[in-house]
């Protein structure tokens, strides 16, 4: 029989198996007293005896792979759990039960994974948000999560998923990289990584921005290790994705609101609150709302040194993008006091985007270096070359030189020599 053949024996077996199982020890599995090795072992002796009662017409390696593939289904994500442990897949792409994708190096590729059917696919999402205490149903059929290992869920439910039910998981390496290893893949240069690893420790506001999936999170948590230990930092995020090892870092996590419409904690409730926890750094995992006038008002009254990241097109585009952002935060500002606040608030714009081959690099680190009549000044202080050039200096010196040197953070001048030697 053919490995075609012989998965569509499995599949076709799996449901009706999976719900004899479920009868049998069902009650068991809700059991908060029980502990997992004796539910394996109540699972394994179960489904023993199911298989021998039911005499089906598999052959040893196919009720090997039916009796794992039902295990993977109490216990873990069914279908998923190999692509969730395949550390060469950084997402996985649910497009309903039949069409499984990836992402591997930066590329998408379709999988043979499949789901017994819509309902097999539902149960794994229930499982997903349930273990994070969220909830997706018709009446929410939107749902965001994260599992225990840190990665980010999407799920989309019917009716908003036509063909669906929609998932999205998002993983995050089990080690978390280093500005030695973004040089390593030319993610970032060398002397860029000095730069920031200094303007980090010298207190300067930063904005990552950059394309959906270009890295700012992974760039943000390397340079969130830049920190100096000792400093007391709050994250700020929607689903917990930054993984900081100082030893003094409070994190907190939005919460959507319930199905009678109340509870909600937003980005914004989360970056006010912050300001009263004493925070010398706030890290905000992502502003996309009017939260971004609190993380302004936060970097410029005594919280310097604070990261976040932003959704943007350009270095230049990013200060419009915030912005906009302001805009939303309700009040009737004047156009030029929200650019004031930009330009007085922010201190770099490092921007970030994903390659034609899959990879992602850091194409521009922009000072913002203050207003001119209404206009907020920017300046390229490294930047990458025409058609995809490696990241270099431009020769241009930040304007805060002078400020950290006067904390003792100096910057040395072969930061910023160019390809001219200036």
């Amino acid at each position: 029989m053919s490995l075609a053949a012989s998965s569509a024996a499995v599949s076709t077996y799996r449901q009706h198996i999976h719900r004899r199982l479920i009868d049998e020890v069902g009650p068991a599995l809700g059991d908060p007293r029980a502990s997992e090795p004796s539910l394996r072992r109540l699972v394994t002796a179960t489904l023993d005896r199911v298989l021998a009662d039911e005499r089906l017409p598999l052959s040893e390696t196919e009720h090997k792979a039916l009796r794992e593939a039902v295990h993977n289904d109490v216990f873990g994500f069914g279908p998923l759990d190999p692509l969730l442990a395949d550390d060469t897949v950084t997402e996985v792409m649910c497009n309903g039960p039949d069409a499984v994708w990836v992402e591997r190096a930066g590329r998408l590729e379709r999988t043979e994974t499949t789901f017994v059917d819509d309902g097999h696919l539902h149960r794994v999402i229930d499982k997903m948000v349930g273990a994070v205490g969220r909830r997706i149903d018709e009446m929410t059929p939107v749902c965001d999560a994260r599992l225990a290992s840190g990665a980010r869920v999407h799920a989309v439910l019917a009716p908003v998923a036509v063909g669906g039910p929609f998932l999205t998981i998002r993983k995050f390496g089990r080690d978390q990289l280093t500005a030695r290893d973004l040089v390593a893949s030319a993610s970032l240069d060398e002397r860029a990584a000095r730069f920031l690893a200094r303007v980090v420790e010298g207190r300067r506001n930063i904005v990552v921005a950059g394309g959906a999936g270009s890295g700012k999170t992974t760039l943000l948590n390397v340079l969130s290790s830049f920190i100096p230990a000792g400093e007391r930092i709050i994250t700020v995020e929607d689903a917990k994705e930054l993984q900081l090892r100082q030893e003094h870092v409070l994190s907190l996590e939005s919460r959507p609101a319930n199905v009678e419409g109340r509870g909600a904690v937003t980005i914004r409730d989360l970056v006010r609150n912050s300001l009263r926890m004493r925070p010398d750094r706030i890290v905000v995992g992502e502003v996309r709302s009017g939260e971004a006038l609190d993380m302004l008002q936060a970097m410029n009254t005594g919280h310097s040194g604070s990261l976040t990241t932003v959704h943007a097109n350009s270095p230049r585009d990013t200060l419009a993008r915030i912005e906009t952002l302001v805009l939303m935060s309700g009040y009737d500002l004047p156009l030029r006091a929200i650019r004031q606040q930009v330009a007085s608030s922010l201190d770099l714009v490092v921007y970030l985007a994903r390659q034609p081959d899959g990879s992602r690099r850091v194409t521009h680190i922009t000072e913002v270096q203050g207003m001119e009549g209404d206009v907020v000044v920017t300046a390229d202080l490294f930047a990458a070359g025409m058609g995809g050039g490696p990241l270099a200096p431009t020769g241009i010196r930040p304007r805060f030189e002078h400020d950290l040197a006067a904390i003792g953070v100096d910057l040395p001048a072969d930061l910023f020599v160019d390809s001219a030697g200036r």
